[in-house]
């Protein structure tokens, strides 16, 4: 199994973490059956933390006129609302939510140039909150498709208090390929022009990289 380079450092903190409380415990008490439950419960506190950051290989979908889910969840909005930041003018947005249990790496849900990258801090609401998407800790990235321009955003959440994003202005985007990771549950909105058809419905499960949400007309 692949793991994702944002997870190296916290997997060999929660390793040395877990035995240095095990290694006294196994020295000193040895037999005891509290011993045997902590370790336990340190073996499955790692296995969470070690799935949590799986990379999976994912194969996207050929088209120009697809676009991709930029993350594992499940479709919790599907609305028509006005963008503010950037787009100034009304999208149809898609809401996935990220549970701790999904793969957290997050990727391009077009081709294009990417004309803008913004970090904004906030809040840490929990990310299914209508306002976590103005008022938490986020990303905005902008992709020039030729067909038109597609806004993503990054949402921190309640658990999920460390965004990493990899896009920059002149980049060149590529549909599935990664652009950032979220630790530990969030969301992630997109915001499409109005005239693409929508390929999912509320509460479909989606597979980032491989997913199709929607189709440029």
């Amino acid at each position: 199994m692949k793991l994702h380079r944002e997870g190296f450092k916290i997997i060999f903190i929660t390793l040395l973490v877990l035995t240095l409380i095990n290694f006294p415990l196994e020295m000193f008490f040895m037999g005891e059956w509290y011993t045997d439950t902590v370790l336990v419960l340190s073996v499955i506190f790692f296995i969470l933390i070690v799935q949590f950051f799986r990379d999976p290989h994912r194969e996207t979908p050929v088209g120009d006129d697809l676009i991709i889910a930029p993350a594992d969840g499940k479709v919790v909005v599907i609305e028509e609302v006005d963008e503010p930041e950037y787009l100034k003018t009304k999208c149809r947005q898609i809401s996935i939510f990220m549970s701790p249990v999904n793969v957290h790496v997050n990727r391009y849900p077009t081709s294009g140039k990417v004309l803008y990258e913004k970090y904004h801090p906030g809040k840490y609401l929990v990310a299914w909150h209508p306002k976590s998407s103005t008022e938490n800790e986020r990303t905005t990235v902008v992709v020039e498709h030729p067909k038109g321009q597609v806004l993503f955003r990054q949402i921190a959440g309640a658990l999920a208090k460390r965004i990493v994003n990899y896009a920059k202005v002149g980049h060149v985007a590529k549909a599935g390929a990664e652009y950032g990771f979220i630790k530990f549950g969030s969301r992630i909105d997109i915001y499409l022009p109005l005239e693409c058809e929508i390929n999912v419905e509320l509460n479909q499960k989606t597979v980032g990289g491989e997913t199709v949400i929607a189709r440029w007309s």
